[in-house]
């Protein structure tokens, strides 16, 4: 019997619950030995719930319980949930969560301990929500070099995108909408100022990598000053703009990461990508561009992704695992974003007519009183310094997802 805890009865956890107990048997069938949820951490009483015997309020109550295997976190935010991770691994149990904010910012100690401990550190659900892509890259990637990764990883702003575009609503009223729905927190300022995004990115660089950078110095933007001519002008060139976790690997180990709106071209499959779903491109030496999408959040989703690291720690209990081992990014690993280099879009005031002759010479689109125009790749630095020239009549610049 393996007795499992649960962190946290939210969303997330209260989905793990459900999935642990309504996919039991066949989960059991699969790994030949049986489980149970011993106890469920919270602060609330849950007097209604089938699972309410289970609430516990002392965290030391699991700590301290020898018959607990695996700790599964989804408490959301750093602490107490990194304190509470680092002392199970410490203890030696297993550990899995659907904590981004944990992973992205504690990731190579709690790796670290987790190895040193005998027992493993598993973070499926942090990214991607119920999409497989962690385990994959660890796994059926583990014979290429990853050398970039593109991801809408957001799904309360690639919703707001959408409907922008589809429905041509304004940014606050598309927001107002996704709180409605409940895509979207009261403050959503950590969807909509990509901060959750920045996260997984940084995830998926380590994982690419080997070196986690930490997400709060890495170039982020959102999608707040996306207005409706934008998405015009995007559509008149055949783009979809979308908010764009990105990295890049070199050949020598260093990386650089951001997460910025792009332009993406309709040919990419990324620009399909619409409502609440998350995608995710990853280009490799060997196998060339892999793509992976599905739910990249919701309650059942994210735990049907949290259960898989669970069964994936009981059915290798007995094997010898390879762990997980990244180190922090030093700054000699960080490639200068001011060197980044791809096409861009100007978006200016007026017509082509009124273009100064630095964007003369390119292509056009006009809507909405505003001019787009493409250019060749530039880096940003000459990027800003265009910009800088351009003054009051530029409106926006977007890099090219190319």
């Amino acid at each position: 019997m393996i007795n499992i805890a649960i962190l946290g009865f939210g969303v997330v956890g209260s989905g793990t619950a459900e999935v642990l107990t309504e996919n039991k048997k066949i989960i059991e069938e699969r790994l030949g030995c049986s489980y149970a949820i011993r106890h469920i951490l919270d602060l609330r009483d849950f007097p209604d719930s089938p699972f309410g015997s289970l609430i516990t309020h002392d965290f030391q109550e699991i700590l301290n319980d020898p018959e607990v295997t695996v700790v599964a976190e989804m408490m959301g935010g750093s602490h107490p949930a990194y304190d509470f991770t680092k002392a199970c691994l410490e203890a030696g149990k297993h550990v899995v969560t659907s904590n981004k904010e944990v992973v992205s910012t504690f990731g190579v100690e709690l790796c670290r301990i987790a190895a040193e401990h005998g027992v493993r550190y598993l973070f499926e659900a942090s990214v991607g929500g119920g999409i497989p892509v962690i385990r994959p890259m660890i796994n059926d990637l583990s014979s290429n070099r990853i050398r970039k990764i593109s991801g809408i990883l957001n799904g309360t702003t690639n919703y707001i995108l959408t409907s922008m575009k589809e429905q041509g609503a304004a940014f606050g009223d598309a927001l107002k909408e996704a709180q409605r729905l409940g895509y979207a927190e009261a403050n959503p300022s950590a969807d909509v100022d990509g901060i959750d995004a920045a996260r997984k990115i940084v995830i998926l660089a380590a994982l690419a990598s080997g070196k986690l950078i930490d997400p709060k110095t890495i170039p982020t933007e959102g999608i707040t000053k996306i207005t409706l001519t934008d998405t015009h002008i995007a559509q008149l060139f055949e783009y979809t703009v979308k908010l764009i976790g990105h990295t890049y690997v070199n050949d020598d180990g260093s990386l650089l990461a951001f997460v910025a709106p792009r332009m993406v071209p309709v040919t990419n499959p990324l620009s399909r990508i619409d409502d609440v779903f998350n995608g995710i491109l990853v280009s490799a030496n060997m196998v060339g561009d892999v793509m992976f999408y599905g739910p990249g959040a919701g309650k059942l989703p994210t735990a049907s992704a949290v259960v898989a690291d669970i069964i994936d720690i009981i059915a290798n209990r007995n094997t010898e695992i390879k762990p997980i081992v990244w180190r922090e990014a030093t700054p000699q690993d960080i490639l200068p974003f001011e060197e980044y280099f791809c096409p861009r879009m100007f978006i200016c005031q007026g017509s082509q007519k009124d273009l100064p002759n630095a964007l003369a010479s390119y292509p056009a689109k006009e809507a909405d009183g505003a001019c787009g125009v493409i250019t060749p790749a530039m880096s940003e630095a000459d990027c800003n310094a265009l910009a800088v020239t351009l003054g009051d009549m530029l409106l926006a610049t977007y890099r090219i997802l190319n």
